[in-house]
């Protein structure tokens, strides 16, 4: 069911008021439905019973006309909306674990390089990754391998096309080195000529960077993590400020792609993509994870296993209370810095 809802989220399928009624009173599908944002013509929210109304973030009702289509709304659809960190704030606070990443799902936008080079994008290109490890990633996403042109996954609702190709072929001794990366492209369906990037729905464009960035950040080779991308440290930064609102931890600060804390001890900041931390003044100051303890204990909005996110997060919130460590390693690395 959470893979169904994700693949209808992506393919923006539509439906009826009446559709949605039936379906709430699914036993297993209902508790899951209403976890998650849906959009209609005017209306958006959280679909309530009956499926005739959305609860918005405020905890309004919105209801709906007669025959109004809806579909599981994309963190475009609350980007677009402008109440987007509405409904993250929401989300947290009411501790609603979404199926799967929606309300905190990363978002890739069309940059000012990609407007300018119009029919491909060059974001991932110069990234060297598995061979193997990242075809197996692409090929759970819906993405098909062809050896002599790259790799396409089709959306067949939408009629559009996306591929990616490589510096060299598969059958190349790159297969054994590894696979650069170096554009994506957009076509209609069974057609060969190029799609302006601002001509592909920005759902679909999104979704498609979101499939490459999961497999730069996981398949990369060379032994070196890539950093993070901006759309990862935005939904990070998310998470931390909001983490720290509900603790009402006022010494945690974000600035970019950092979170900056005072502690009673030092200040520190915490790297929303590496989760590196650094001790002002002083180096850094290793803190080894130990991700299987994060499990169940740590508040995360989504269902999605993400130890790194959790590791930020974790990391941010013991240094913000620097005054209760106990470890002596960590102490002894703030206390003494080199």
């Amino acid at each position: 069911m959470r893979r169904s809802l994700e693949e209808a989220m992506v393919r923006g399928d539509r439906f009826a008021a009446s559709e949605l009624e039936e379906l709430l009173k699914h036993p297993l599908l209902a508790p899951t439905l209403k976890q998650l944002v849906f959009v209609g013509e005017e209306a958006i929210g959280y679909p309530t019973v009956g499926g005739m109304t959305l609860e918005a973030h405020n905890g309004g009702s919105l209801p709906l006309a007669e025959g109004e289509l809806m579909r599981v709304a994309h963190p475009y659809d609350l980007y677009c909306s402008g109440e987007w960190h509405h409904w993250q704030r929401d989300c947290y606070l009411d501790h609603r674990v979404q199926p799967f990443k929606q309300v905190y799902r990363e978002l890739y936008l069309l940059t000012g390089a990609e407007r300018e080079e119009r029919t491909v994008s060059h974001r991932y290109a110069g990234h060297q990754v598995n061979p193997r490890q990242a075809l197996a990633l692409l090929g759970k996403r819906g993405w098909v391998s062809y050896p002599e042109e790259g790799i396409r996954r089709t959306f067949h609702e939408a009629g559009l096309s996306a591929w990616v190709t490589f510096s060299q072929g598969y059958l190349t001794p790159a297969e054994v080195g590894g696979l650069t990366l170096e554009g994506v492209s957009f076509a209609r369906r069974g057609e060969w000529q190029r799609l302006a990037l601002a001509e592909v729905p920005p759902r679909l464009f999104s979704e498609v960077m979101r499939d490459l960035d999961l497999v730069v950040s996981v398949a990369h080779q060379g032994g070196v993590d890539p950093e993070a991308s901006a759309s990862t440290v935005e939904m990070r930064a998310a998470l931390v400020r909001e983490t720290c609102a509900m603790l009402k931890l006022d010494n945690v600060a974000v600035d970019g792609r950092y979170a900056l804390i005072e502690g009673s001890l030092g200040s520190y900041n915490v790297h929303l993509g590496s989760a590196v931390i650094h001790q002002q003044p002083g180096g850094a100051i290793c803190v080894v994870p130990v991700h299987a303890q994060h499990r169940g204990r740590l508040f995360l909005p989504f269902v999605d296993d993400d130890p790194k996110t959790a590791e930020v997060v974790s990391k941010v919130l013991l240094l913000a209370k620097d005054s209760e460590i106990r470890d002596p390693t960590i102490l002894e690395q703030i206390l003494h810095p080199s």
